[in-house]
């Protein structure tokens, strides 16, 4: 496992090499200026900040400048906001966005996985439709919508929440359970299957031939044979989530990087942009490296496998 932990990085380190050199192209290829918003200056103030951000230097010489800079987790200065570089600007926005993403991603499964397994285990019943039709449109309704609909009766109507801003952890749930509703769908789903299909397998009758109990069965056998197939998704989608949802924080007011992001594309900010999508590269890294080291902990074969 160790050798395994030791290869994925190496594959990290190459992975983040060629996205690094894909993001800076692309910011190249995009069309108008990062100055094209400054109409009143003079030609020579351009060549001054076009000289101090390296814009005159020939192409390949500023990738490779921002490739070192940036494999050292500098990634310069940004165009749209005074004397602020970028690694700054992006600590000081990521901490909401992960947090909220990290929260509804443990709400989200957990109570995905719960549900999950109790329409598995009463299937074909009233509860099973039950479940699965809320499933279903949690996986349907965005959840922008269930975050007016929280804000509205539980925050305005109920007046149990606040309904936006960022001052501490009650300010976070509404966002979070908006925002959660959707991993907490697909988790449903996918363990419901996946658990109905594993209680049909011979070994599940075996063990109920050796007498063992219906929730023995159930916790120990069913349920960690069908979280296999969930963890493949737990990686991208907590990605998506630490990310942040623009929407999500601009209807709850919540100071993530999402909003940043956006602002840097309209106004061609390329290294806000570039620092972002690199952070957003190495996050989905790691956390693919965490998902395939859970893999092993969850089926000792796919341990000894590696």
């Amino acid at each position: 496992m160790f050798k395994y932990i030791l290869k994925r990085i190496g594959i990290i380190f190459l992975t983040l090499i060629i996205v690094i050199s894909a993001t800076f192209f692309l910011m190249k290829l995009m069309p108008g200026s990062p100055l094209a918003n400054a109409a009143r200056l003079s030609g020579e103030q351009r060549q001054l900040i076009e000289s101090q951000y390296g814009l005159n230097d020939p192409l390949m010489v500023q990738y490779w400048h921002y490739l070192v800079n940036a494999l050292q987790f500098n990634f310069g200065h940004s165009f749209q906001f005074q004397d602020q570089p970028v690694s700054r600007l992006i600590a000081q926005r990521i901490g909401p966005s992960i947090q909220l993403g990290l929260q509804a991603l443990v709400f989200g499964v957990i109570s995905g996985i719960g549900l999950g397994a109790a329409a598995a285990v009463r299937r074909n019943t009233k509860t099973d439709t039950t479940l699965s039709i809320l499933a279903v449109l949690g996986v349907s309704i965005p959840s922008f919508v269930f975050a007016a609909l929280a804000q509205y009766f539980v925050g305005l109507k109920l007046g149990w929440l606040p309904i936006a801003g960022w001052e501490g952890f009650k300010f976070t749930i509404l966002p979070t359970i908006a925002l959660g509703m959707a991993p907490l769908a697909t988790a449903a789903r996918f363990i419901r299957t996946e658990m109905v299909d594993v209680m049909g397998s011979d070994y599940i009758e075996l063990a109920r031939a050796k007498g063992l109990s219906q929730n023995e069965i159930v916790w120990k056998h069913t349920l960690r044979n069908s979280l296999i197939p969930l963890v493949t998704l737990i990686g991208p989608m907590a990605v998506n989530l630490m990310t942040g949802s623009v929407v999500i924080e601009k209807i709850f007011a919540i100071p993530g990087i999402g909003g940043q992001f956006v602002s840097s594309i309209l106004t061609n900010d390329y290294p806000v942009i570039m620092g972002t999508t690199i952070v957003y590269s190495m996050m989905l890294m790691v956390v693919l490296l965490v998902t395939d080291i859970l893999y092993g902990l969850i089926d000792p074969r796919i341990r000894l496998a590696n």
